[in-house]
């Protein structure tokens, strides 16, 4: 409903309506792809990020199995790629995970944005509940595959109160994350559509308020997006979250492609995503 991801579905001459809610493009020969183009002499074994435009652990994948043949590809040739999922299945894949993180870097994170079951039947319907996922995170932890969290989407006024920022950082962290990177809620043309008409049903006495909020644009004003980045931040390192946490394994990566820095240059800092 307000996944950013449905303006991309107009490029294929597909409705970003219901038409994004119903069908489905699936490449069923991407396995058979991506070995060819690993295989190329002109492929210098970039950064693979998978995920952050539509999830690839999404129901279609329990159908078509595309994944265990893409993973195979990059542990073959040992090329660094990262999966950003709400889905589940990607435990079905663990034994190639652990394979594949033997040879190259593999990053997994696993997206939560909050753990309320109420906002999250509303607001998420037909994705795992909230501590479903949470349980992806801890069953990776537990087989040596360090998993961030993407606290995504952060929804103004409906999951952005003080207490709920701090349940829910605070069930990231008995999960076992090893990072955890707050986003607000985006609202680009062709969700803010959407997103809006549910606002109207379920929460009329918030649509002035958004309207207030988003006048600018599709994203929250910046002061706004750096109050919940320091309030999660801090409760973070209140709960231990961070890449020197006891008994944690290495912070992964976030699932984004990192250039490396200039010769003479200090790393940079990770760039956030932009997934809602």
């Amino acid at each position: 409903m307000y996944c950013f991801a449905r303006k991309t579905h107009s490029y294929l001459d597909l409705d970003t309506g219901i038409g994004f809610d119903t069908q489905i493009v699936v490449k069923v020969n991407a396995p058979e792809l991506l070995r060819r183009q690993l295989g190329s002499a002109r492929w210098q074994g970039e950064h693979i990020a998978m995920g952050t435009n539509v999830d690839c652990y999404q129901r279609a994948e329990g159908r078509y199995g595309l994944m265990p043949g893409i993973i195979a590809a990059l542990r073959d040739r040992a090329n660094p790629f990262s999966i950003l999922t709400k889905g589940t299945l990607i435990l079905r894949d663990l034994d190639l995970l652990k394979q594949a993180s033997e040879v190259t870097d593999v990053g997994i994170s696993v997206s939560v944005g909050f753990t309320d079951p109420g906002l999250w039947r509303t607001v998420e319907p037909g994705t795992p509940a909230p501590e479903r996922r949470l349980d992806v995170v801890r069953t990776l932890g537990e087989h040596g595959i360090g998993c961030g969290v993407l606290m995504a989407p952060v929804v103004p006024f409906l999951s952005d109160h003080p207490a709920q920022l701090r349940a829910t950082v605070r069930a990231i962290a008995a999960a076992g994350a090893t990072s955890v990177t707050p986003l607000v809620l985006h609202l680009r043309p062709g969700a803010r559509e959407w997103f809006m008409a549910w606002l109207g049903q379920h929460h009329p006495h918030l649509v002035r308020r958004y309207e207030r909020l988003y006048a600018e644009g599709s994203y929250a004003p910046k002061w706004y997006q750096r109050r919940i980045t320091r309030q999660v931040h801090e409760l973070a390192r209140e709960y231990g979250i961070g890449p020197t946490r006891a008994g944690m394994p290495r912070r992964i990566r976030p699932p984004e492609p990192v250039l490396p820095p200039a010769q003479g240059t200090e790393t940079a800092e990770p760039v956030q995503l932009t997934l809602i």
